[in-house]
């Protein structure tokens, strides 16, 4: 057993690793976009499917509650949580329309939208995130491979390479926590 467990945390490592020394100028120019998105008042919208849906609350909590420093709420929602809107649309449309429709009533221009997918195929991840570039917001991509439909839909695509979707969604959460210890440093001084 002690032999399969360090092999999760180097493959754990490895991928992280990678991810860093492949991404780190586009993870710092996410940084600076959001930075300059909450400074105008504007809000992020979070979204994915199953694990990336509960990544997406996660990461918004963080933003709203605090991180590691006491500082001010930061306008953040996730778009996975209202069962009411997400099962109304999902039966009266399309579950592939849970997210546009709501970045529709919800996105405006100037604001974020971060869609997670570990694969970047989910359709209702890509159409959410095909309407928020329509419509002006900055939108950023948690994904798989780096040629996933979910790259053609994103100003920003972080690409987190592996065969392992658990091994995928831990970056994708290092990386949601980076962006917000980040936006706690240049926002409201070191840690």
């Amino acid at each position: 057993m002690e032999t399969e467990i360090r092999a999760i945390f180097g493959e754990s490592a490895r991928v992280r690793d990678e991810f860093l020394a492949a991404s780190l100028d586009t993870l710092i120019e996410i940084v600076y976009q959001l930075i300059d998105v909450i400074k105008r008042g504007d809000k992020v919208l979070l979204f994915g499917n199953g694990g990336s849906a509960a990544d997406a609350q996660h990461v918004a909590a963080e933003f709203v509650n605090r991180y590691r420093i006491e500082r001010r709420p930061l306008p953040a929602l996730a778009l996975t949580t209202d069962t009411s809107v997400l099962t109304a649309i999902g039966n009266d449309y399309d579950f592939s329309d849970i997210f546009a429709k709501q970045i529709a009533a919800l996105g405006r221009k100037g604001d974020a939208a971060i869609g997670i997918s570990t694969s970047g195929r989910s359709a209702n991840v890509n159409k959410g995130l095909r309407l928020a570039r329509e419509l002006g917001l900055i939108t950023v991509g948690f994904g798989g491979a780096p040629d996933s439909e979910m790259s053609a839909h994103c100003d920003h695509y972080l690409s987190v390479y592996g065969s392992s979707t658990p091994r995928i969604q831990e970056t994708h959460m290092i990386i949601g926590h980076t962006i917000v210890e980040m936006l706690d440093m240049k926002l409201f001084g070191s840690m």
